[in-house]
């Protein structure tokens, strides 16, 4: 009965989680290493060979999830001022992130590597990129605890499940570009603009969400 009443929908904060999901979806769809990486791949070397990497990617994701989880959850336990230190840092990072992207060229770099490569390759390759990237690990502590959903929930399982619908929004949109890769390329060889627009999609978000954590309750 207590395992049924956690889960039941009046303990979770719906729009929150809208949201996150939204804000995930917008940061997977802005240029990066990461989509970038997936879009010369399938270029390159296939759809097939895309899609591992995007699994690998995303499956990366898993390791970032759980250190942030074990982690950040112990300090919401002992102390309401760290977490909330947490987030201030979390909204600064995020500001950072927005002024680089504005310093940053607009033009979208396609380097593709004709070199064939094997899909379990490609997917250990994308799951390395992603494990031991220390950034991954720094934008999940910035943006993940402003987004805990419910206050009966356990900390523990509110992260596994912003992880987990974080990885779905990012295989969404990574997949997306894997399957449409040479359009995708095509259309951003022949519009110059697309990457302006990209641009400055990614610093709005990236503000938004600086902002949301600076206001957000714990």
């Amino acid at each position: 009965m207590d395992t049924l009443f956690l889960l039941a929908p009046e303990t979770i904060k719906y729009p929150i989680l809208i949201g996150f999901f939204v804000s995930s979806l917008a940061l997977a769809i802005s240029p990066g290493p990461d989509n970038i990486f997936v879009l010369t791949q399938s270029i390159s070397n296939g759809v097939k060979s895309g899609l591992a990497t995007v699994l690998g990617l995303v499956s990366g994701c898993l390791v970032h999830t759980t250190l942030l989880a074990f982690g950040v959850s112990e300090i919401i336990k002992r102390s309401d001022t760290l977490f909330f230190a947490i987030k201030l840092f979390g909204a600064a990072y995020l500001l950072y992130l927005a002024y680089k992207v504005f310093r940053s060229d607009a033009s979208i770099v396609l380097n593709s590597d004709s070199s064939s490569r094997s899909s379990k390759k490609l997917f250990w390759t994308g799951f390395t990129m992603n494990v031991l990237n220390p950034k991954v690990t720094i934008f999940f502590l910035a943006f993940f605890p402003g987004f805990l959903f419910s206050d009966t929930l356990n900390t523990v399982f509110q992260f596994y499940i912003l992880g987990l619908l974080f990885m779905f929004s990012a295989f969404l949109v990574f997949g997306a570009i894997a399957v449409l890769a040479g359009k995708i390329s095509s259309y951003l060889t022949s519009h110059h603009s697309a990457g302006w627009y990209l641009k400055w999609v990614q610093i709005i978000v990236f503000v938004g969400i600086a902002i949301y954590l600076v206001i957000s309750d714990k």
